[in-house]
């Protein structure tokens, strides 16, 4: 049978389209993904309750992937310290190939089932894990082995493929199988695939996120102040607060360190 994933495009003689017929029939395309996404609320929510009693516990979230799901899964690992101010090692990605594949694409890797979980095992593991296997196939061997002896091992398990009854789905307790139909270039999974599975990431990491209390408000109170833009942002946060000027809420925020500490600061010192 077929995978939906490398069904043929629904669209012929591409390269004979205009530029402009060309891009909107990939935004036609582009507009089933969400809906898709949003039947699988209830699926994410159910791993989402999962995975925060975990954490809260001192369990980590590791994402595991080859090629472009890896890319994605780097990609959410890599901005939640940054958004939230937590520890790099909370949430983790892993490529088939290593770092080197985030740029190039390394050979083969992506077919030895048995090297996720030796990268998982770099940082230690211990049930209160969580490790989300994603694959838009359904059947990349490095996946696959990875969540499968995590399974093993007691870990909780998820995945995010584009295919439906996947092998990868079988070695999960919480398979998100979100079907966009056939790619606009046939097999080119980077598009809504890709797509589909950087919003399940969104999803899944800022809720953990917000629910492990590291947003208040609707505002990223622990956010590292690495550029003068974020520094900009979080004095505006304090300003409005706490009501302070500019400048006081700017001398605040880079004496405390963080949104939140300014703010928490600053009521006691008026208690």
């Amino acid at each position: 049978m077929t995978k939906v994933t490398e069904s043929s495009s629904n669209y012929e003689n591409l390269e004979k389209m205009g530029t402009t017929e060309l891009l909107q029939n990939i935004n036609a395309e582009d507009h089933k993904v969400a809906p898709a996404v949003k039947d699988k609320i209830p699926v994410i929510a159910a791993l989402v309750d999962q995975i925060v009693p975990r954490m809260r516990e001192g369990g980590r979230l590791f994402y595991i992937g080859a090629g472009t799901s890896g890319r994605l899964g780097i990609l959410d690992a890599s901005e939640c310290p940054p958004t939230y101010g937590v520890p790099h090692d909370w949430v983790i990605g892993f490529i088939a190939g290593g770092d080197a594949a985030i740029r190039k694409a390394v050979e083969n890797a992506e077919d030895d089932p048995e090297m996720a979980w030796k990268d998982i095992q770099e940082y230690g593991f211990s049930e209160l894990d969580t490790v989300i296997g994603i694959a838009a196939s359904g059947s990349t061997p490095y996946v696959i082995g990875g969540v499968k002896t995590a399974r093993q091992k007691g870990l909780l398990t998820a995945c995010i493929t584009c295919n439906t009854d996947s092998l990868l789905a079988r070695e999960v307790a919480h398979p998100i199988e979100v079907v966009v139909g056939p790619e606009f270039v046939t097999g080119s999974t980077r598009m809504k695939s890709g797509t589909a599975q950087k919003l399940v990431l969104n999803m899944i990491s800022t809720t953990v996120m917000i629910k492990l209390g590291r947003v208040k408000g609707n505002k990223m109170v622990d956010m590292q102040l690495s550029n003068a833009k974020l520094v900009d942002r979080g004095t505006k946060m304090i300003m409005e607060a706490t009501g302070v000027d500019y400048q006081t809420a700017n001398d605040l925020l880079l004496s405390q360190g963080s949104v939140r500490k300014a703010t928490e600061y600053y009521y006691k010192s008026k208690a």
